[in-house]
Order: C-alpha cells, then sequence, then structure tokens
C-alpha cells in the first residue's frame, strides 16, 4: 500500500486567536473565526489561490468567536452558525454579515462547540443544531422556531453542572431518528435520542472529552470517536449496543499530549485524522474485524471493536493544532489552525489508494 503524505501547502500568520475554520461548501474558500485581544470576535474569509491563500473578507463583532458550522444550511444558502463567549448562538449570511439572520441568547455562558445536520443535503429531517456550554447545558435548535429549543438536555436539579466541551449529531438516517452526543470535562459521554427525548447510553473515559465525531451523520449509527485529555482517544463501534456492556471500544495513546479534535474524511469515513497538543497530526484507518458481532455467554450480542492503522503523521508547529477541516468538495485537502495563531492549508496525497 502507498502510505499518503501530508504536505503543507500554505500557511499564513493572523493576528488574534483562532478558535475554528470550515471549508465553504462547494468551493475554494474557508472561514477562520477567533478572538482579538481586545476581546472582540473575528471572522475572516480566505480563498485558495494559485498556491497562496488571499483574504476575501472580514468582519468584526463586539464578542468573541468559539466555533462554527455550516452543517444546518442548505447548499443553496451556505449559512454559517456560530457560538461566542457570551452564550449567543448566531446564523450569518457571510456576503451580508452586518446583522445575523437568526440570533438567540441561547447560554448563560461560552459556547464550547456547535454541530448541525439536515443541511447541505446531509441527514434527513429538520435543519437543527446543537450547542454545548460551559453552563452544563446541551441544547437543540430549529431556527425556523424562534428564541426556544427543541430540546434540553442538562444536569438534573441537586446534581453537579459539568462543563461540555463537545457535542455532535448522529443517526439522521431518516426523518423522525436523530441522535446527539455529547463530552463532558469530567470524561462523561452521553447519547441522546431525540425522538425518544431518552437517554440512550453512556459512559465515562476518565478524562476530560475534547472531542466527539460520527463517521457519518446521514446513516444508522456506524462509528463515534471521542479523543480526550491526556493522549488517549476511543472508537466505538455504535452498530450494536449490549444491554450491559454497551458499545464495544478500543483506545489508541496517541500524539503524547491532549488529543482537540479528530475529523473524517468525507470521501472515506473509514480514515480520519487527530490533533495533537504536541502540534502534529495523525491519519488513521479503521479495519473492521472479520465479524463485527458476537454472543456473550448468555447468547446476547455484542459488538467486536477492529483495529486501527497509522497511516502518517506529521508536526506542525509547536502549538497545540486545535482545529481541523476537511475539503467537503476536493479529497485530500484540508485546513488547519493552531495557537500559534496561525492557519495552514495542507494537501492529502494518495487517499484513494489506501
Amino acid at each position: 500500500m502507498d502510505k499518503p503524505q501530508i504536505i503543507a501547502h500554505v500557511q499564513k500568520s493572523l493576528n488574534y486567536t483562532i478558535f475554528d475554520a470550515k471549508w465553504i461548501p462547494c468551493s475554494a474558500k474557508f472561514v477562520v473565526l477567533g478572538n482579538y485581544a481586545r476581546g472582540t470576535g473575528a471572522v475572516q474569509i480566505y480563498e485558495v489561490s494559485h498556491g497562496d491563500v488571499k483574504l476575501i473578507s472580514e468582519f468584526e463583532k463586539s464578542k468573541a468567536f468559539k466555533c462554527g458550522t455550516f452543517a444546518a444550511s442548505s447548499l443553496q444558502l451556505r449559512h454559517f452558525a456560530t457560538g461566542d463567549f457570551d452564550g449567543k448562538m448566531c446564523i450569518w449570511n457571510l456576503e451580508k454579515p452586518d446583522m445575523p439572520v437568526y440570533s438567540v441568547k441561547g447560554h448563560k455562558e461560552i459556547i464550547n462547540a456547535i454541530d448541525g445536520v439536515g443541511g447541505l443535503g446531509i441527514g434527513e429531517g429538520a435543519p437543527e443544531l446543537v450547542t454545548a456550554s460551559r453552563d452544563g447545558s446541551v441544547k437543540v435548535w430549529d431556527p425556523r422556531q424562534k428564541d426556544e429549543p427543541v430540546a434540553t438536555m442538562e444536569a438534573n436539579e441537586g446534581e453537579a453542572k459539568r462543563d461540555c466541551w463537545t457535542a455532535a449529531f448522529g443517526h439522521a438516517y431518516n426523518k423522525h431518528d436523530r441522535c446527539v452526543c455529547a463530552g463532558y470535562d469530567n470524561g462523561d459521554v452521553k447519547l441522546f435520542d431525540l425522538r425518544n427525548m431518552s437517554l440512550r447510553w453512556e459512559t465515562n473515559i476518565n478524562n476530560g472529552v475534547c472531542y466527539l465525531e460520527f463517521d457519518r451523520k446521514d446513516i444508522n449509527m456506524n462509528k463515534l470517536v471521542a479523543t480526550t485529555l491526556e493522549s488517549k482517544f476511543h472508537v466505538y463501534d455504535m452498530r450494536t449496543q449490549h444491554p450491559t456492556k454497551g458499545f464495544a471500544m478500543l483506545t489508541e495513546k496517541a500524539h503524547k499530549s491532549t488529543i482537540w479534535a479528530a475529523r473524517h474524511l468525507p470521501q472515506n469515513r473509514d480514515v480520519f485524522m487527530t490533533t495533537g497538543g504536541s502540534g502534529t497530526l495523525n491519519l488513521w484507518k479503521y479495519n473492521y474485524p472479520s465479524n463485527r458481532v458476537q454472543k456473550d455467554g448468555n447468547g446476547v450480542e455484542m459488538g467486536v471493536p477492529g483495529t486501527l492503522s497509522l497511516l502518517q503523521n506529521i508536526t506542525l508547529s509547536t502549538q497545540p493544532i486545535n482545529t481541523f477541516d476537511w475539503s467537503p468538495d476536493k479529497e485530500g485537502l484540508c485546513v488547519c489552525t493552531s495557537f500559534d495563531q496561525t492557519v495552514r492549508v495542507l494537501v492529502v496525497t494518495k487517499l484513494n489508494r489506501i
């Protein structure tokens, strides 16, 4: 097998702390957002052209931005949803950014993470957004319904509130089913079934959960990656849930540091990149076992975890690689950012030979 190569194509230093970067669908452009030293929010749009990146437009808002997603918008509109340090969730037309097209004060504290489903042709059902906050709550929003979330998941009265660092949609394979998975600072992972408004599964992985992502949102749940502090990430086979043992899982130690994110390649969901606090990127492939299901001593079905292959790794920075996004349109094109205030466009080669 020819090994993929991770090639640093362009890098650009910016004058603010970068918290997120996302490709604009159906374009060679990406949006970068973050926090100026004066505490205001930065949004910049860059275009990849002739071996360089060119600033196309930018705007500044009163509050710093933490996270963003296009995933609840249509390919025609390509509206960008953001979460900020003040707990506000906004949706922007990036071509007319003077005022958001939707805005809600969703949380009492910073919105740490945002994800969407039902847009860009990905996932069945309503266009929805999920926000995860330091206030401990996870909220699901339908932008067509003003001001009030369609679902709220938070600690019961008397329970300690945990800082929720990440949330992700999955299981949106028909118009009725949908799940949200949330990860917390104490290592809790909780899977919420939105159809039945119930907690479907929970576990604790002993370290703060930095990032969660399903390999695909628009199918019956298949795999879930959870990254943590202290160098570990976990891959769950979500197809078979045992009544007491839950989902089959494998654990990998990597990066020798916090693993900030994991992102699946859109064109091959068995390949994913992890980003490290040591300024490194690792490219992985998940290998399925010969049988994904076996029976326990009582004849009850349980999942069987696969294995992982490290395809390639690279060191890009002395600072954490805190965000990463694959281009949905051009296989192997990606963008990442780090806390040295640098945005990098990369090309990963030979992915079609894996």
